[in-house]
């Protein structure tokens, strides 16, 4: 057999990763397309990370350069399997002490809407794009994260078709509506061998009763939201939702809790806050019924819409006379509250640095590039942890800002100093609620510590050698 030609490595410890997936690769080109478009994805953002900026090259001008063209030809026309890439990447991540998942995390389902423009990009339509909080043009991904109190990680994504690529519309034995993908990547997660507590969503797939069905079907526990005023069949002097549903547990104060528990909440910059969780009874579900409602709030008395949650759950209660029947082990209040508070990685942290990695940033327009750009956004997210458990950040002076409860205001880009522990070697024996407000400056940090220069490089050092760190 022919030798393989030996690949220009990439800047730093990057190359050390990329010399894990080498033997997915067929050719030369292929190895060295991989590198070059993990470091671009790497590098400081100074622009949308398209395929010029990636390559070092000018907007719209620069598009028929050679390294464009070549990014261009392993996005889009190479022959390499995306699937294999990511299963790789997941492998790496199991295989990794420092990285591996455990039995009291959870899978966090989710979907990322990205605006795109024109009809021709596949799965593109006028839809709900929950990033910007509103309908419009673009491509929605379903995605699914394994997350707990020290590090969160992508593991599987599909973008959603809408009815209107099919031939039938939603008729069309090929559509598959978003709560079905979500299905099929828990079930992937689970025949992947990733360990989780529970599967997390917020009410856009926790209201729909087909959804939670087929994952209770399929053997799978699940935390999720509801939405307050969510209805649902119960006699005339019953509550109908689980707003009404909550109002109906006695409280007097915190002296006289009622049906309330307290249970403290332990934020990541060390203050703890007391919420108050109960079990309540909606229509068929109650506290020994197959689905449990909760609820958890910081204000029994006012239910203040941004800081209570209404939980829908097939973990059984401590105590209750059906938890033998379980093939889950029960779940107190407090449990519950954690692992739906893990969800929150998704909208502190784990969007910043899909942005900052150019997760919406790709101009092409058939399903395979696009998706295998997000598997390319991927591994440099997931690079960016071994790099991060490397060389961990030394302690700051300055501690982290103190920040609400609810988080910073929408669009508000304060960056805090890093955080001043350490990432735990492995999972906490006291779990703490995720409070990653930091984590997107700090872990991107330390990458960008390692790359190659410290601005984009222009195209003339993409062309057959690499820049010298």
């Amino acid at each position: 057999m022919t030798a393989r030609v030996p690949c220009p490595p990439a800047p730093g410890p990057l190359e050390e990763y990329a010399a894990r997936f080498d033997d997915l690769f067929r050719s030369l080109a292929q190895r060295r397309g991989f590198r070059e478009y993990l470091t671009g994805l790497l590098l400081p953002r100074d622009r949308n990370k398209t395929l010029t900026a990636l390559a070092g090259a000018e907007p719209v001008v620069g598009a028929q350069h050679p390294a464009v063209q070549r990014l261009q030809f392993f996005l889009s026309e190479s022959t390499w399997k995306f699937e294999q890439v990511n299963a790789r990447r997941i492998e790496l991540l199991l295989a990794d002490p420092a990285t591996a998942p455990h039995g009291q995390g959870v899978l966090v389902i989710d979907d990322s809407g990205d605006r795109k423009d024109g009809t021709a990009t596949a799965h593109v339509g006028r839809q709900w794009l929950g990033r910007l909080g509103k309908t419009d043009n673009g491509v929605v991904t379903v995605t699914t994260l394994w997350a707990d109190e020290r590090l969160y990680y992508p593991l599987h994504a599909v973008p959603y078709t809408p009815a209107h690529h099919f031939p039938k519309k939603r008729n069309d034995p090929d559509f598959r509506t978003k709560p079905r993908l979500a299905t099929a990547l828990a079930g992937q997660a689970h025949q992947a061998g990733i360990p989780f507590r529970a599967v997390v969503a917020d009410c856009g797939y926790g209201d729909h009763d087909e959804f939670r069905h087929t994952l209770r079907e399929a053997g799978l526990p699940f935390v999720m939201a509801l939405k307050p005023h969510r209805g649902t069949w119960a006699y005339k002097d019953e509550a109908h939702t689980p707003v009404e549903a909550a109002r109906a547990l006695t409280w007097t104060d915190s002296e006289h809790p009622g049906d309330w528990t307290p249970v403290v909440r332990t934020f990541r910059d060390g203050h703890t806050e007391t919420w108050w969780a109960a079990d309540a009874r909606l229509g068929g579900w109650g506290p020994d019924a197959p689905t449990r409602l909760v609820v958890a709030t910081a204000d029994p008395s006012a239910l203040p819409d941004k800081a209570t949650w209404y939980l829908a759950t097939n973990l059984r209660r401590l105590g209750s006379p059906q938890t033998a029947d379980s093939p889950h082990p029960p779940g107190d209040l407090a449990e519950l509250v954690r692992l739906y508070g893990l969800r929150h990685w998704i909208e502190q942290s784990y969007k910043k640095i899909k942005d900052e990695l150019g997760w919406a940033d790709f101009q092409v327009r058939s399903d395979t590039a696009i998706r295998r750009h997000q598997t390319l956004v991927n591994c440099a997210f997931s690079f960016c942890w071994e790099a991060w458990f490397a060389d961990e950040p030394p302690a700051q002076d300055q501690a982290p800002r103190p920040e609400t409860a609810d988080g910073p205001e929408r669009g508000h880009c304060h960056v805090p100093p890093a955080p001043a522990a350490h990432m735990a070697p492995g999972h906490p024996g006291n779990p703490r609620l995720a409070r990653p407000l930091a984590h997107p400056a700090t872990l991107l940090a330390r990458m960008v510590e390692h790359a190659p220069t410290t601005r984009t490089p222009g195209p003339h050092n993409l062309i057959g050698q690499w820049a010298s760190p």
